[in-house]
């Protein structure tokens, strides 16, 4: 996996990546060969107002499974052609290409993005769909992984991002350590709202902390968005609007996300037969762990514990 960085370079951006990706942590396997290159190898300017020094250049995308572009400040001037090139031609050969908040004018740029869905931070967004019209932009994302290509908004969905990346290439369980260290919560959805709407200032928001915490709990019972809003002592309308402010989803899709994610860690984890681990999630049957589980991982719960499950020996580096 290769960074590529261009002058000035945000290090919250290239952070982003390399937390997850390049990061040694106790007791965690390393799973990425993690480099940075540049077109001009050698001090690259920063942001942050001191310069880094980068031995790599455009030759590394060449050799890359996947290409993370860290931001674009110049998003309005025409890109390197060298660069442009050597984006296309790692996408050409079969490299995923990711983009962290104005990394996504780049990849613009480059045509990689036509007649495609694309997201990138709030406030550039309309400048993005108004510059580069066969784009389909979607303001109101987190990340969108298409992939070969993904984009995300700005600042922490690039991490979200990095993680949902990493949670492809080898599990939730893993991504979810790589979270723990973090500190960080270990799994947003992509169509997760970019941020939340402003508080009324007649009536500040309540934390949602407390039912969140009743039902993670209470996974492995049934219980509907009534019973959440029975717990937390206010109507289903005013829990459905907190949580569309707070979290940018309903009760029920957010319920239904933490029963699948907790069926991937047993998965991953566990020997348990699929009819068990629905049952342990609140899920009921075999069946219904089948359907949810292959509309939003996109595979069945046999394929995933064969890519994931603990037994799997397919651990080595990615590049």
């Amino acid at each position: 996996m290769v960074a590529l960085v261009l002058p000035p370079q945000s290090t919250f951006e290239l952070a982003c990546a390399a937390e997850v990706f390049g990061m040694s942590r106790p007791g965690l396997p390393t799973r990425y060969e993690f480099a940075v290159c540049t077109e001009h190898p050698g001090a690259v300017p920063t942001l942050a107002g001191y310069d880094m020094a980068v031995s790599r250049g455009l030759p590394d995308l060449g050799t890359a499974d996947t290409v993370v572009i860290p931001g674009w400040q110049h998003g309005e001037q025409p890109a390197p052609p060298a660069v442009i090139d050597a984006v296309r031609q790692a996408h050409r050969r079969g490299a995923r290409i990711a983009a962290i908040c104005s990394g996504a004018f780049l990849l613009a740029q480059a045509g990689l993005l036509d007649h495609r869905r694309a997201t990138t931070h709030w406030r550039m967004v309309a400048e993005l769909a108004a510059r580069f019209p066969d784009i389909q932009v979607e303001p109101d994302t987190l990340y969108i992984d298409l992939g070969d290509i993904a984009t995300s908004a700005g600042t922490a969905a690039g991490i979200d991002l990095c993680l949902h990346l990493a949670r492809t290439d080898h599990g939730a369980a893993h991504a979810a350590q790589i979270a723990r260290h973090m500190v960080m919560p270990p799994h947003r959805e992509g169509g997760q709202l970019q941020y939340a709407a402003p508080p009324r200032a007649d009536r500040p928001p309540e934390s949602l902390a407390p039912i969140l915490d009743w039902a993670t709990e209470r996974l492995h019972e049934p219980f509907t968005t009534s019973d959440l809003a029975a717990q937390a002592n206010i109507s289903p309308r005013t829990l459905a609007r907190r949580f569309a402010d707070q979290l940018g989803t309903s009760p029920g899709r957010w319920v239904l996300q933490q029963r699948v994610m907790t069926a991937r860690a047993l998965l991953e984890e566990t020997d348990l037969p699929v009819e068990t681990i629905a049952t342990r999630v609140g899920l009921s049957s075999a069946a219904n762990l089948r359907r949810r589980f292959h509309a939003m991982v996109h595979t069945t719960p046999a394929a995933y514990r064969r890519s994931f499950g603990r037994h799997t020996s397919g651990t080595q580096p990615s590049s």
